[in-house]
């Protein structure tokens, strides 16, 4: 029997640890910008087409290559950054494996300038497939450029599992964002076809975030800084005022490398306990140094994720350290028992003996029935004028719409039974519940999540047939987004102008607003707030329940933009919503599967009163 086990061919692996190392477009971002940091790059330029799918390109102005290094950054294992098995230990470059630039090579067709600063010339490779097709001399400037074109172009199983270019975008975006806070003191510059998205200058952290994620970030921001003998940590909180509904703003890095971890983040997260709703995320941007012999950064192919020889230790540091900067910031609401503030108004400067009391004066011989029009004493005849009015004919018709029948009021579907019910009014109780009387006992209905089912409906009848009308605002309203969101964005533009709103694109990062759907044009609504508060939503339909693109939209819309507990109707309003309500397909339950009407028997209320 001959032997069945051979080495695989070098192509064959370098696909292989390509599926793990490269996953998306956004994977080669990464090990590219990373490499450029290692390098000791100040200035590092990003270019994007087709979302990564075309076209990777990075210009930096590194230490570059020898012709020697250069041919040999494409070879497996390949790497200047580990030369023994203890240096594993004592990692602190962003790259160490020498696995990434072999796995571009493996999937892709990838042309590479390279000059060192003393060198007069640099050295061009052209690699296809993992074969290097051509080697040359080339006039270049000192650093390195690289060009990956046709990612993925062998493997098109991996191609086609590609998501959209505004998906793919938005992760290369997050990487490029993770890369940029690491480094304030790089210049980085991202262009996506044609188009500039970032352009970050040099300077703090502080600087950095504001530059990425907007000028609004400016105030949201509270210093974090704890030196220990275990860890160094630095960097910034959000304001709890400014927590969102998703996730997205929470970065956190150790010596310089971004890592996902959940304990960390539910140490930070139970800092803020009592302070944020449950689901509620603050932003955080924190750097922890530590001695790089105490982790193990060589744990998953992407390096997002380390181990830690005492993380209880690091768990209560982070946790403590937040707390006091909530604290001495003043973040978090104090009490002053000192002084009861409600009488702060009622104190007055003035001496007992000052004060006058009021004094009170009336006419008494005024008589509000008197008939003639003389004037009597402090009144003019024309400030009260009482003229007598002519009587009123045929004044018995007036009672004739006693006699009338009422009309009987639209019978209603409940769980029990249908009821009919004439014509009634209902009644809000404490401005969040509609009561009404049935023939079993009492129906109860809440209001908020009643037009949310209301508003789901229409909504999705809109998306469907793309016929959304629009209110047009007297004053339209500009929008400037962080560059993931307005990706996002545009990407839904279609389906949101489906909705109703008149929006389209305003520059960088900006888009305008200039009517909103007609079904909101009576709630008063702010277009700024709704608009983020849509995008918001959206997103979190996206990371909890996986539901579909429009679904999403109209359940973010309609949570929204729905009345509130809290809110008094009037009694039309009040009798609208109700036909509005079980005029729907689904007016029993709500968008998220709740209950909206309850109903009370006669029988539990019996029990409640123990006859």
């Amino acid at each position: 029997m001959t032997d069945i086990i051979h080495l695989l061919p070098d192509a064959v692996a370098n696909q292989i640890a390509a599926g793990e190392v490269v996953q998306r477009p956004a994977s080669a971002v990464k090990e590219l910008l990373e490499n450029s940091i290692d390098a000791g790059a100040d200035k590092i330029q990003l270019v994007i087409k087709d979302a990564g799918k075309a076209l990777i390109q990075i210009i930096d102005n590194g230490c570059g290559m020898s012709v020697t290094d250069a041919r040999m950054c494409f070879e497996r294992h390949a790497t200047s950054k580990v030369k023994k098995a203890e240096d594993l230990f004592a990692i602190r470059t962003m790259g160490f494996r020498g696995e990434a630039m072999a796995s571009i090579a493996a999937i892709a067709q990838v042309e590479m300038k390279t000059r060192r600063h003393e060198d007069e010339i640099g050295t061009c490779i052209t690699i296809e497939g993992a074969q290097v097709t051509a080697q040359e001399p080339v006039a270049t400037s000192p650093g390195t450029q690289i060009a990956i074109k046709n990612l993925f172009f062998n493997t098109p199983a991996r191609r086609n599992f590609l998501k959209s270019n505004p998906v793919e975008m938005r992760h290369i975006i997050d990487e490029f964002q993770r890369v940029a806070l690491a480094h304030p003191n790089v210049f980085f510059s991202l262009h996506h076809d044609g188009l500039e998205i970032f352009n970050l200058p040099k300077g703090n952290l502080k600087q950095r975030i504001v530059h990425l994620f907007g000028n609004n970030y400016n105030e949201r921001l509270v210093p974090v800084e704890e030196e220990t003998t275990i860890i160094n940590l630095k960097g910034y909180i959000g304001k709890p005022a400014f927590a969102k509904k998703t996730r997205g703003e929470q970065f956190f890095f150790v010596n310089n490398r971004f890592i996902k971890d959940p304990y960390l983040n539910h140490a930070v997260s139970s800092a803020f306990e009592d302070l944020l709703p449950d689901d509620s995320y603050p932003l955080y941007v924190l750097f922890i140094e530590i001695d790089p012999a105490k982790i193990d950064v060589n744990v998953h192919p992407t390096k997002t994720e380390i181990k830690y020889l005492d993380e209880k230790s690091i768990y209560a540091i982070l946790k403590s350290a937040v707390k006091r900067s909530i604290g001495r910031y003043n973040i978090s609401p104090t009490l002053d028992f000192d002084q009861e503030t409600g009488f702060s108004n009622m104190i007055t400067q003035k001496a007992v003996e000052d004060i006058v009391p009021p004094s009170i004066n009336f006419n008494p011989d005024f008589n509000p029935f008197a008939t003639d029009k003389s004037s009597t004493s402090g009144y003019s005849s024309s400030s009260r004028n009482y003229e007598a009015k002519p009587s009123a004919k045929n004044w018995g018709s007036l009672y004739e719409i006693t006699q009338e029948p009422v009309a009987e009021q639209t019978s209603f579907y409940t769980d029990d039974a249908i009821t009919e019910t004439k014509q009634k009014q209902y009644m809000q109780l404490h401005n969040r519940y509609i009561v009404s009387q049935i023939k079993s006992g009492l129906m109860v209905i809440d209001q908020q999540m009643a037009h949310e089912r209301i508003l789901y409906e229409r909504f999705v009848v809109h998306l469907e047939d793309r016929k959304g009308a629009s209110q047009q605002s007297l004053f339209p309203q500009t929008i400037t987004l962080n560059a993931n969101d307005f990706e996002l964005a545009k990407s839904l533009l279609d389906d949101i102008k489906s909705l109703g709103f008149d929006v389209r694109e305003f520059g960088k990062n900006t888009l305008v607003v200039e009517g909103i759907p007609v079904d909101l044009g009576s709630t008063n609504v702010n277009e700024t707030q709704l608009f983020e508060q849509l995008i918001e939503g959206f997103k979190n339909s996206q990371q909890e329940l996986k539901l579909s693109k429009r679904d999403s939209l109209a359940r973010s819309l309609a949570k929204n933009s729905s009345i509130k507990a809290g809110k008094t109707l009037s009694q039309e309003e009040i009798n609208t919503l109700i036909d509005e309500l079980f005029a729907c397909k689904t007016p029993n339950f709500s968008v998220t599967g709740k209950p909206i009407i309850q109903t009370i028997t006669l029988a539990e209320l019996d029990k409640k009163f123990e006859k």
